[in-house]
């Protein structure tokens, strides 16, 4: 199957340090190429894969200040995908309603998965706009504010069952936070958690400019607590040491988490996970397998008093299972087939449209 990937431009494909739709773009795509379908990626041109690249920028929007306007380059993506549409069997966005009005119009089935939370107010209308719009979601809750979109499944994030594993010579003996340091995320409370529970928490994490303030006057100041060790962000290559000295990595989220990826990070290393109740929590962590869900920070801190009741090898094995990219790009795989499938019978009619009526075809 001929397949376009079109990547955001905001970090390279796969990105150098934090990043997670990219990343998660880069593993889709690189499984897709194991499984034997003609891929071509679109995104910055710093990516790396075994994909066709289409360098649509030169490099990503992040490392490049001389951008003002980030929506001018996706455009010009756009419009290059557009003109060449016609050599791909499906098209595959992750540029959430980007390419709802070019694309609807075109005869090249496509689809999109949406990376972020829909439960913003000014989303609706566009959506309400292009009912038939093609989705995928990356959680059955990321759903809820749009219920009555035009979805077509929900695809759980997968990661290379072989890119991050459990380091057996690494002894756990602190509580992990990973991602990015934003209101949302809630790394003040990950801190309280880990004073809470008596253990030391390290911190691997990312500081958006957008987020400089935030976390000059609220997180800046925790840093300075005893137990607290504020590592800055990590790259893949760090993230299975990381990880896998981690009694548990801490996920106090304070909103829809559309999918959380860091999880199914920790799980691969055999790293059980302690979140809130929200957003995709559920669909995710198997309470008292791969972790536990909890209410609050006192919830949080009893269970991480338990956390030797679960095993590492299964949790490890629930990763296997469920969440590695090959999986991942299997279920993408029927979903193309699906609406290749569900075009042909519209370009037949089509086709039988323009026949005159001594049945060769008509200009």
């Amino acid at each position: 199957m001929r397949v376009a990937q079109i990547a955001p431009l905001h970090e390279a494909v796969p990105p150098a340090l934090y990043g997670g739709t990219e990343r998660v773009v880069s593993y889709l795509t690189e499984a897709l190429v194991d499984l034997g379908h003609d891929v071509t990626l679109f995104a910055s041109g710093d990516s790396h894969t075994r994909a066709q690249l289409e360098a649509a920028w030169p490099h990503s929007l992040r490392l490049d200040p001389s951008i003002s306007d980030p929506l001018a380059p996706h455009l010009a993506m756009l419009e290059h995908v557009r003109r060449r549409a016609h050599e791909f069997d499906i098209l595959h966005f992750h540029l959430s309603y980007l390419p709802f009005p070019v694309f609807s119009q075109l005869g090249t089935p496509f689809l999109t998965t949406l990376h972020g939370r829909l439960d913003l107010p000014e989303l609706r209308p566009v959506f309400d706009l292009f009912p038939q719009a093609p989705l995928v979601s990356i959680s059955d809750s990321q759903r809820a504010p749009i219920p009555d979109a035009n979805w077509l499944d929900t695809v759980h994030h997968g990661v290379p069952a072989d890119l991050l594993t459990p380091q057996p010579h690494i002894q756990p003996t602190y509580l992990a936070f990973l991602g990015r340091i934003c209101p949302e995320k809630r790394a003040d409370l990950a801190i309280e958690i880990a004073g809470r529970a008596g253990l030391p928490l390290k911190i691997a994490a990312k500081v958006d400019k957008a987020d400089e303030a935030y976390f000059r006057s609220v997180i800046e100041p925790l840093l300075a607590q005893p137990h607290v060790d504020f590592l800055g962000e990590i790259n893949e290559a760090e993230k299975p040491g990381f990880l896998s000295g981690a009694l548990a990595l801490l996920f106090p989220i304070d909103w829809p988490e559309p999918f959380g990826l860091a999880m199914i990070e920790a799980m691969a290393c055999g790293t059980p996970v302690i979140a809130f109740n929200r957003g995709s929590v559920q669909e995710v962590v198997e309470q008292g397998v791969t972790g536990y869900i909890v209410d609050d920070v006192a919830g949080a801190a009893r269970a991480a008093a338990q956390l030797d009741v679960l095993s590492r090898s299964d949790v490890r094995a629930r990763f296997v299972h469920r969440f590695t990219s090959r999986t991942m790009a299997l279920n993408y795989v029927d979903i193309y087939t699906g609406l290749s499938t569900a075009r042909r019978p519209q370009l037949l009619r089509a086709v039988a449209g323009r026949r005159d009526h001594d049945g060769t075809l008509g200009p």
